[in-house]
């Protein structure tokens, strides 16, 4: 049952994000050259409800999903591993015109050239677990 809830939750995310525009690429080129504001407006909306989930969870007013209470940690005030993170983040971004959400999302719309992507976010993953330990956190 648990695994059919989260399968809903998925597939309600892949309505929401394709209805929303937020998987094509015109639109992420848009906001790339700074010629639309509606990126910047649904980026901004999800870091407004992530920041506002978050708090609820710290007050203990939601729990997880298994029941447990939630205890977010503050992580410390280092940029450097932020800056190198986003750049690649954005790098990626840029250049394939999604995000990782949205790769299997456009699998699901029938794109398979995107399949080049995910194997090539699979493969920077492993690179990642492999170089983890000479990186900043």
């Amino acid at each position: 049952m648990r695994l059919l809830r989260f399968l809903l939750i998925g597939i309600l995310f892949g309505i929401v994000l394709t209805k929303s525009e937020v998987i094509s690429w015109y639109r992420i080129q848009e906001m790339f050259r700074f010629q639309s504001f509606h990126m910047y407006g649904v980026i901004g909306v999800a870091v407004i409800a992530g920041a506002v989930v978050q708090q609820l969870f710290k007050s203990g007013y939601i729990n997880g999903y298994q029941g447990l209470k939630v205890s977010p940690k503050d992580k410390p005030k280092t940029y450097r591993a932020s800056l190198l993170g986003g750049t690649f983040f954005g790098l990626g971004w840029a250049l394939t015109g999604a995000c990782p959400g949205p790769l299997y999302i456009l699998l699901g719309h029938g794109y398979w050239s995107i399949l080049i992507v995910i194997a090539s976010a699979l493969i920077g993953t492993l690179l990642y677990g492999v170089l983890r330990a000479k990186l900043p956190h």
